[in-house]
């Protein structure tokens, strides 16, 4: 697949196709010897991007959809370790 390179001001932009899009506003540039590979920006570094209220709705539906596959919510733990103090 190629992409189309041009200038934008004083850089150097490339038109990914359609099929290559990001659907962030940023990405990570690293240069492997004479490639350049391009990756989402990381999402830990997206704080902004958390939502301010949480959505009770869907965190309902997804619990359900756990329940639904009998996924474990409680688990047995052994009971805590006699240790010696000091």
């Amino acid at each position: 697949m190629l992409a189309k390179v041009f200038q934008s001001g004083n850089s150097q932009a490339v038109r990914l196709p359609k099929a290559m899009r990001f659907d962030v506003d940023e990405v990570e540039i690293k240069k492997v010897g004479k490639s350049i590979i391009l990756k989402p920006k990381k999402v830990e570094k997206c704080v902004t991007q958390i939502p301010k209220k949480p959505d009770w709705k869907a965190m309902r539906k997804a619990l359900d959809e756990l329940r639904a596959l009998n996924f474990e919510f409680e688990r047995n733990d052994l009971p805590p370790q006699e240790r010696d103090l000091f």
